[in-house]
């Protein structure tokens, strides 16, 4: 049986990089857009911040989120 008290590792797995650097890069580009009013490339903002999620879960079922059989943990 496993401790409830472990560390699960959030953060610390590719799946969870990629997400947020994804999430932080749209962001980025749609608040420049925003205050260009850049309206196409405020959209490609908002796409690129809605694919990061989007990654994370497929590269997650791919074995590279927090304890994923293609994650090494490293210790603390």
């Amino acid at each position: 049986m496993s401790n409830p008290l472990a560390d699960p590792g959030h953060g610390h797995s590719p799946a969870a990089w990629a997400n947020v650097l994804l999430m932080l890069i749209g962001l980025s580009i749609a608040t420049v857009a925003l205050f260009f009013e850049a309206w196409v490339v405020l959209i490609v903002g908002v796409i690129v911040f809605i694919v990061g999620p989007i990654v994370g879960f497929i590269m997650k079922k791919a074995g590279f989120g927090a304890n994923g059989a293609k994650h090494q943990s490293k210790a603390h």
